[in-house]
């Protein structure tokens, strides 16, 4: 069987990656990454269309160890994720998970990333970063890794327009 070939832009290669999943999360999770890269505009994107999740990680550098925060897609919805969340003060209690270290917040919709409490949560973050952030600038999309073997990006019965061709 023949590999398939992806486009050569990120841009392009990262609406490919969305088109798996269901309409309405793959609308999350663009407007979710279009919020974040006004937020973050130094950031570097880092794309990863693993086994498990779509994400898109905000980081500092172009290592995943400089990540301050990532967006997560998954059949059943996307998520904030905070590499060092359980560090993070969080009087409003939205982060969620009980690992040594990631805390989460889901996302049923993009609106939430303008809650008070969330951006105080992604500063406070971007603020405790290894690396600084640049305080100018902008950040570049890097794809670093495709998984040839995937979980189903559509929950069970959701039929998905690519698998017709």
């Amino acid at each position: 069987m023949k590999a398939e070939k992806l486009p050569t832009t990120p841009a392009k290669q990262i609406a490919v990656f969305l088109a798996k999943f269901d309409p309405k999360v793959a609308k999350v999770m663009r407007e979710c990454r279009t919020q974040m890269r006004k937020l973050l505009p130094p950031a570097n994107e880092l794309v990863y269309d693993n086994y498990n999740f779509f994400v898109i990680g905000y980081a500092t550098t172009e290592r995943a160890s400089d990540c301050i925060v990532s967006l997560a897609a998954a059949a059943n919805g996307v998520i904030l994720s905070f590499y060092n969340g359980a560090a993070l003060p969080d009087p409003a209690k939205l982060l969620l998970g009980d690992g040594r270290k990631n805390r989460f917040i889901r996302m049923p919709t993009a609106a939430i990333l303008n809650s008070p409490d969330v951006l105080r949560l992604i500063r406070t973050a971007a603020a405790k970063a290894k690396t600084p952030l640049p305080k100018t600038g902008h950040g570049k999309t890097i794809i670093k890794s495709i998984s040839a073997k995937q979980r189903p990006r559509r929950r069970a019965g959701k039929e998905n327009k690519l698998d017709k061709k």
